[in-house]
C-alpha cells in the first residue's frame, strides 16, 4: 500500500508538470527583460532595439534593457544569449552578421542553427552600391563591363574581412563573371571615406548610410536592392532595372532567443514585435535611417536565415575567404 501511494504520487507529480510549465508561460514576463546587441553602442541593430524594446516594455509591463556586447563579428554577443537559460528573459537582437558568422567561422562557442531561434524581422534595409562621384561609369552595366574585361584590376571596400558588404560584393561580382581585389577596412564608414576620397573604386553600404553621400553628390549610387525604389533614393534604379534581376542583398535586423523558448512565450514575442513595427514612432525612427519596420513569423525568419547561411557558405568556399 505504501509503494502503491508513492507510485500514484509520483504520477501525479509527473502528470502536473507540463501544466507548471504552461502557466509559467502563460505569466512570462514576471522580471525585466535583457535583449543583448552583439555590437557596439550607437549601430542601427543598437538603435533597433532601443526603439522596439521601449515599445513592447509598455506591452508587457516589464522594463526591457538592452546591453551592448561587441567583438568577434557578433559571436561574443550572440554566445551570451546562446548559453542563457530559455526562459524569455534573455534575449539578442542581430543582423544578417548571425547568417555570415555561421557560414564564416569553422568553430563558434555555440550552434547557430541548434541553441538559438528566430522569433522575428524588425526591420529590413536595402544594399546599395556605389562609386566615386568622379568614377566614369554612370551604370551598373558599364562597370560591369569594364572590370570583367580587366581582372584584378579595380578594387572594392568593405567594413572588413568576411563582414556583410566583403561577402555581398564577393557574390555579386563572381555572379557577373568579374575579379575586383578586396579591401578590408575597420567598419563600413572607413571604407565610404576612402570611396570618396578615390583610394577604391566601388563599395557597398546600406541605404542609411549611403543616402547622406549620395544625395551631397560625394558618391554616385548605381543600384539599390529591392522589388521598389528606395524614397531616399528615388533616382537610383533597383538592380532589377539596372540589368540583374537576380542580385537582392537586403540587411535584414531581427529578434532571436535560446532554443528552447516556450512556444507561448515566442508567440507573444512575435505578436508584440508585429504591432510595435506598425506604431507611426517606430516607423518614423526606421525611417530616417534608411530601414523599413517589418515583422515575419518565426518560420519565415528562420528559413530566411537558413537560406543566407547556405548562400554565404557557398561564396565564402568559391572566393577562398578566411579569417586569420
Amino acid at each position: 500500500m505504501k509503494r502503491r501511494s508513492l507510485l500514484q504520487a509520483g504520477l501525479a507529480l509527473g502528470a502536473s508538470m507540463p501544466m507548471t510549465k504552461q502557466v509559467h508561460a502563460q505569466s512570462w514576463p514576471q522580471r525585466p527583460i535583457r535583449i543583448v546587441v552583439p555590437f557596439a553602442a550607437g549601430s542601427f541593430t543598437d538603435t533597433a532595439a532601443r526603439t522596439i524594446g521601449k515599445e513592447i516594455s509598455s506591452m508587457l509591463g516589464q522594463p526591457v534593457v538592452i546591453e551592448t556586447k561587441g567583438g568577434g563579428g557578433s559571436t561574443l554577443g550572440t554566445n551570451v544569449v546562446a548559453k542563457s537559460d530559455a526562459d524569455g528573459y534573455s534575449l539578442l537582437v542581430t543582423d544578417n552578421s548571425f547568417a555570415v558568422s555561421s557560414a564564416l567561422y569553422a568553430k563558434l562557442p555555440y550552434d547557430p542553427q541548434k541553441d538559438i531561434v528566430q522569433i522575428t524581422t524588425v526591420a529590413e534595409a536595402p544594399a546599395v552600391i556605389m562609386v566615386n562621384k568622379d568614377s566614369p561609369y554612370t551604370t551598373l552595366k558599364h562597370l560591369v563591363e569594364v572590370t570583367r574585361k580587366n581582372p584584378k584590376k579595380f578594387t572594392y571596400g568593405s567594413g572588413g574581412q568576411g563582414s556583410s558588404a566583403h561577402l555581398a560584393l564577393e557574390l555579386f561580382f563572381s555572379g557577373v563573371q568579374a575579379e575586383l581585389i578586396h579591401v578590408p577596412y575597420k567598419g563600413v564608414a572607413a571604407a565610404l571615406l576612402d570611396l570618396i576620397a578615390g583610394r577604391i573604386d566601388v563599395g557597398l553600404a546600406s541605404a542609411g548610410s549611403a543616402a547622406n553621400h549620395v544625395r551631397n553628390g560625394r558618391l554616385r549610387a548605381l543600384a539599390v536592392a529591392g522589388t521598389q525604389r528606395h524614397p531616399m533614393l528615388p533616382d537610383v534604379p533597383t538592380f532589377a532595372e539596372a540589368g540583374f534581376p537576380q542580385y537582392n542583398m537586403t540587411y535584414w535586423f531581427g529578434l532571436m532567443a535560446p532554443a528552447g523558448l516556450p512556444l507561448e512565450v515566442q508567440q507573444k514575442l512575435q505578436q508584440s514585435i508585429a504591432k510595435a513595427v506598425q506604431e507611426a514612432k517606430v516607423m518614423e525612427v526606421f525611417a530616417a535611417t534608411g530601414a523599413r519596420a517589418v515583422a515575419s513569423t518565426p518560420a519565415e525568419f528562420s528559413q530566411r536565415v537558413n537560406n543566407e547561411i547556405s548562400v554565404w557558405k557557398g561564396v565564402i568556399a568559391k572566393a577562398g575567404i578566411k579569417i586569420e
